[in-house]
């Protein structure tokens, strides 16, 4: 059972773009999850954007759960089917449980949005260090649609029945 808190707690997000062809000035999704994460009061602490490479996601994320000063890892970009795409299989190693309901859910809402091509989402979260990691679709509006439609109310302290709030927090 996770805690309950009667007030918002912020949360220290990092923010992290796999791409092998965007750039900062064309990170739409990037921005994207920046400004939804600031919007709803969190702190948005780091950013980075890398190729998509399974040994450098490692490292980033590896480097992301240990900091104590980070609770929230949005990852978008590589959870699909094309040739590179390996977010899930990078990331899976670190997490200590899997948030499996995570995916699940994610290909649900979108089934309104983009029909049976959601199939070919390998959306994924996890829990690892007491850091939720979130890995996203690249399209922006997937990410949107995960934020608005997911994310937003588990990392709110006050949304009930359950958030992952509680679970965060290092002590």
């Amino acid at each position: 059972m996770s805690e309950k808190f009667e007030q918002f707690i912020p949360l220290n997000i990092a923010v992290l773009t796999i791409s092998d062809s965007r750039s900062f000035a064309n990170d739409t999704s990037g921005d994207a999850l920046q400004h939804a994460a600031e919007q709803a009061g969190h702190n948005v602490v780091a950013r980075e954007l890398i190729k998509d490479d399974i040994y450098h996601m490692r490292a980033v994320v590896s480097q992301w759960i240990f900091d104590d000063n980070k609770q929230v890892v949005l990852i978008t970009g590589g959870t699909g089917f094309a040739g590179r795409d390996s977010t899930p299989e990078a990331l899976r190693p670190l997490f200590n449980k899997e948030v499996e309901g995570f995916g699940e859910l994610f290909r649900q809402v979108s089934y309104d949005e983009i029909g049976s091509s959601t199939i070919q989402s390998r959306a994924t979260a996890g829990l690892a260090n007491q850091t939720i990691v979130f890995c996203l679709p690249g399209s922006t509006g997937a990410c949107r649609t995960a934020w608005e439609k997911i994310i937003v109310e588990q990392l709110d302290s006050r949304h009930r029945p359950c958030n992952f709030v509680g679970q965060l927090i290092k002590k």
